[in-house]
């Protein structure tokens, strides 16, 4: 929730926790019952869930200097909220003891000891998130571990070093944790970074590497600043490279629908080149790669996709040779044909030299295969259409698209209103199919992007617009390009209704 920019409701925290317990996560970090009305009543809902796998932890911090423990807000707020554990953060660093906190060196140890001592007693699992833990300990040594050895002392149940500005290389976390985890072993030593550096990830290992068996991140590596580890890649590097028992196989599958789900909570775009569940992650357009992925599936891969969730996809565009042609022709279940491939590859050259773009559109491919092998059925025919954009002094739009179409021996005319032409064509489409096709009422546009291929023309410039369709079960892309937007548009239109048709039919 530290995140710019993301703001979650009740419903979406309780989606999201849900979400994590499916997964498998040991613990969900609720959020801090003292801040407001929203986390109070989190942790009142999250309980009636019957959390299966995941523990889940109220935040707060250590006590005020000037309160005892009991009389604290933070302290009372996390045993009031019942959660069965609690992650309070303390300083480790004297640079914030004395110019943050303003107090002395020994008080703030007698903070830190007393926090963990009040939660212990009434009955709460307790890890202590040592804040700013490796600058302090590059400054100071012996206070950062006087500080450990005082909450561990007091009946810690677990500790979380962190480098809270980010700033700490891998071999240093790593060096430094070691020396934690040998002097405070068989205590659990956790690890917490912040992405400052990029190297969040690789230094959440190197703490694992160095002995601690608690990682703190989060999905896709949201939060505050340049956010937090992110354990849609550090869970698969545990399990896959590091041999770790994290997640069962299972659960492992879900991680990359688990990565989109809490992307959509955030109303963000997918970042599609993440590893392990990006988009991108196991996307292939260089020939050379595909023609050895399709004799080795390790010659380019460094693990298989479906462990992870995730599929194999290869690209196809004018980089791409008679592999990727025939990989795809493989995946659609098309007879290996290297003359077909051929041909389809020098197409679909000549179709990217003329601004089409098929990465992003492997539904108008499909189609485009089929019209070279001469087993296309269009499902309509177009006669003509037409669309009319008014303005009026008052300022209103009116758009409306008139559409007449030949399906079968039937001849339908029909018109649409939208927003704009494209979605008056998109409505009087729709409309006019209906009643042959009803499947359609399924499917909907989630996005449309222009781009200007030949910028010199200026407003006579050719354009290429990609739209992106779905429906309850797969989202696919279509292609269009013209001179006319308008045309582009219904390029892209049709090739996606007809795609859903195919698909459904099938």
């Amino acid at each position: 929730m530290q995140t710019e920019g993301i703001s979650f409701s009740l419903e979406d925290k309780l989606a999201i926790a849900g979400c994590l317990d499916e997964l498998g996560v040991d613990y969900v970090e609720g959020g801090y019952p003292a801040s407001g009305p929203k986390d109070t009543q989190f942790f009142a809902e999250v309980a009636k869930l019957g959390f299966r796998n995941s523990k889940i932890a109220a935040f707060g911090s250590t006590r005020r200097i000037d309160n005892k423990a009991e009389d604290d807000a933070s302290l009372n707020a996390i045993v009031s909220c019942k959660a069965p554990a609690a992650t309070i953060v303390g300083k480790t660093w004297d640079l914030h003891v004395t110019k943050v906190l303003g107090c002395s060196l020994e008080d703030n140890i007698t903070v830190c000891a007393d926090s963990v001592k009040y939660l212990k007693k009434h009955g709460l699992e307790a890890i202590f998130d040592a804040e700013h833990f490796y600058d302090g300990y590059k400054e100071n040594p012996e206070y950062a571990l006087k500080v450990l050895r005082a909450v561990a002392e007091a009946g810690i149940d677990a500790i979380a070093l962190c480098d809270t500005n980010g700033g700490t290389l891998p071999d240093k976390i790593y060096e430094i944790t070691k020396t934690v985890y040998g002097q405070l072993k068989p205590l659990t030593i956790g690890i917490h970074t912040h992405n400052d550096n990029d190297c969040a990830i690789a230094g959440s290992l190197a703490a694992v590497h160095a002995g601690a068996r608690q990682v703190q991140g989060t999905i896709n590596g949201l939060g505050e600043r340049c956010g937090n580890a992110n354990l849609c890649t550090v869970i698969p590097n545990l399990a896959f490279k590091m041999g770790f028992d994290v997640l069962t196989p299972e659960k492992l599958k879900s991680i990359t629908e688990v990565s989109r789900f809490v992307f959509e909570i955030c109303n963000l775009t997918p970042v599609t080149n993440m590893p392990y569940v990006g988009e991108s992650a196991f996307a292939h357009k260089a020939g050379l790669h595909v023609d050895a992925l399709r004799k080795n599936k390790r010659t380019y891969e460094h693990v298989d996709p479906a462990l992870v969730g995730n599929e194999r996809r290869f690209l196809i565009s004018e980089l791409s040779g008679k592999s990727n042609i025939l990989a795809e022709l493989e995946k659609e279940k098309i007879i290996e044909d290297k003359k077909l491939a051929k041909k389809i590859l020098e197409r679909v050259q000549n179709l990217e030299n003329n601004g089409y773009q098929f990465e992003a559109a492997n539904a108008s491919f499909e189609l485009l295969v089929q019209k070279i092998m001469g087993t296309y059925k269009p499902a309509f025919e177009l006669i003509r259409y037409s669309t009319k954009v008014e303005k009026s002094n008052t300022g209103e739009l009116i758009t409306e698209a008139t559409v007449k179409l030949k399906i079968g021996e039937q001849v339908e005319h029909v018109v649409g209103e939208g927003d704009g032409p494209v979605n008056a064509l998109d409505a009087a489409l729709r409309k006019s199919l209906g009643n042959f096709y009803p499947a359609i009422k399924d499917m909907h546009l989630v996005d449309y992007k222009v781009r200007v291929v030949n910028g010199r023309e200026g407003t006579a410039a050719r354009v290429r617009v990609i739209i992106e369709s779905r429906d309850k079960k797969d989202i696919w892309g279509t292609v269009g390009v013209s001179e006319n937007i308008i045309e582009a548009s219904w390029q892209a239109l049709v090739d996606s209704v007809e795609y859903k048709i195919q698909k459904d039919t099938r």
